[in-house]
């Protein structure tokens, strides 16, 4: 964060009412600091005023990094004429994604105040489902004819360039607005003035279709280490690009997304910030109170084995430890698994290989446990240990291939793999755990009695 003339932050600035220091401030501040600042430090009258101090570029730059509820307030409060202009001079994909938020009358207002090729492109763009790349392209790309030359191509970009969100990648068109390759920047000003574009051209260009999923787009950009990617339909009209930190986005989207599954956390529409607490307790009260009840088997089978634990108290020592230990060695072959499933490092014809390595590996992590916790039993209760390392390598092999198996089934029952959490896996374990530790103490202590 820059400072300027002494004072600490924007904040004193407004206090001493420096509006002289104040424009300089956000002049030499990045737009995404500025709009941090602004989430953080101001309600939403305060940030009108602080915007108005903004070139109308900046100011679209500003609210395009504003948190979406911030988004959706100050939008609610601004003049009109205002927001309108404020529309015009934001990018496509920023625009439409405001312009979602903003309730029927505001949105119907505002489509009067744009001309007709603005609205139309508006409409296009937020007719896609959530989800899709139609949802995240921007409509900002630049194009060339085919058949120019070099000089007539850059003449173009030179009109068009300020109005796009990316000149790097340009792409050639042909009369009906259908893709018929890409050159660089770069290409462009290397090549000689009269040379044609047809021969500069990259023909085979990857491209991603508007409906699919946006995250497919984005692993398709990390892929080829893309700065943009074409959004084209099936007959090859280009509609949109998706840029590269719009795909970091949805990474950065779909990480969330797996991060609260893997929490047994449904999705949250608002962030944790913004969030109300019926909203927080709704996503999360249904799995909680379905893991409830899974651990019922767990009591029920502590309770099939009271005899057992009357005659050998100890065992109840060890329980806590070996439980966990399953549980910790399940969530992180799930976590493993779940990642690399989401990222098309495996997929099902793998099952079999998998399971394979994983069986020798949780079996010799479950050796190195075992042989650990023995120890522990040689002084506490040295009757019990062959009963606590036998259970040891037991309760982590069926805990580590259970966080194996789960994800691939409920992929293939449709459902995402991330349910397989941590809460899920490690509640499965508990209850398997449970009956097989006193399944085996049972079994070798009931010989030593007898």
């Amino acid at each position: 964060m820059q400072y300027v003339e002494g004072y600490e932050n924007l904040v004193e600035l407004v206090e001493h009412g420096d509006a002289e220091g104040l424009k300089a401030a956000l002049n030499a501040m990045p737009s995404a600091d500025v709009a941090e600042y602004l989430d953080e430090h101001f309600e939403v009258y305060n940030t009108l005023a602080l915007m108005e101090m903004m070139e109308p570029q900046q100011q679209a730059e500003v609210f395009g990094y504003l948190r979406p509820t911030h988004q959706q307030e100050v939008a609610s409060h601004m003049e009109l004429s205002l927001l309108a202009q404020l529309f015009r001079d934001m990018s496509s994909d920023e625009r439409a994604d405001v312009y979602a938020l903003l309730d029927l009358k505001l949105q119907d207002a505002l489509m009067r105040r744009l001309a007709r090729s603005e609205r139309e492109d508006l409409l296009r763009l937020v007719s896609y489902e959530e989800g899709v790349v139609g949802s995240v392209m921007t409509s900002d790309y630049a194009t060339i004819p085919v058949g120019c030359t070099v000089e007539q191509a850059l003449k173009k970009l030179r009109q068009s360039a300020p109005e796009k969100e990316t000149i790097y990648q340009v792409y050639v068109v042909d009369a009906q607005h259908k893709l018929a390759g890409v050159v660089s920047l770069r290409q462009l000003l290397t090549a000689t003035p009269h040379e044609q574009i047809d021969d500069l051209m990259t023909v085979d260009v990857v491209s991603v279709n508007p409906d699919m999923p946006k995250s497919e787009a984005a692993r398709i950009i990390s892929r080829y280490d893309l700065i943009a990617i074409p959004a084209v339909t099936n007959d090859n009209l280009l509609v949109g690009m998706v840029t590269f930190d719009d795909a970091m986005d949805v990474v950065e989207e779909e990480d969330t997304d797996t991060m609260h599954k893997s929490a047994t956390v449904g999705k949250l529409e608002a962030s944790l910030r913004d969030a109300s607490p019926r909203t927080l307790y709704s996503k999360r009260i249904n799995w909680l109170v379905l893991l409830v009840f899974v651990n019922i088997f767990s009591g029920a089978a502590i309770a099939y084995y009271e005899d057992t634990i009357m005659a050998y108290g100890t065992l109840l020592f060890f329980l806590p430890l070996l439980i966990a230990s399953g549980g910790n060695s399940g969530s992180q072959t799930a976590t493993l698994v779940i990642r690399a499933i989401a990222t098309g490092d495996i997929g099902k014809g793998d099952v079999l290989k998998l399971f394979a390595k994983e069986l020798l590996v949780c079996f010799s992590l479950g050796l190195s446990m075992a042989a650990a916790v023995m120890v522990v039993a040689y002084f506490r209760a040295p009757e019990i240990m062959l009963v606590i390392g036998l259970s040891m390598l037991s309760i982590v092999m069926i805990g580590s291939l259970v966080g194996l198996l789960l994800p691939f089934l409920l992929k293939r029952l449709g459902w995402d793999p991330a349910t397989a959490s941590t809460p899920l896996v490690t509640t499965i374990a508990d209850a398997t755990g449970v009956m097989v530790y006193f399944s085996i103490a049972t079994a070798i202590l009931g010989l030593a009695l007898g």
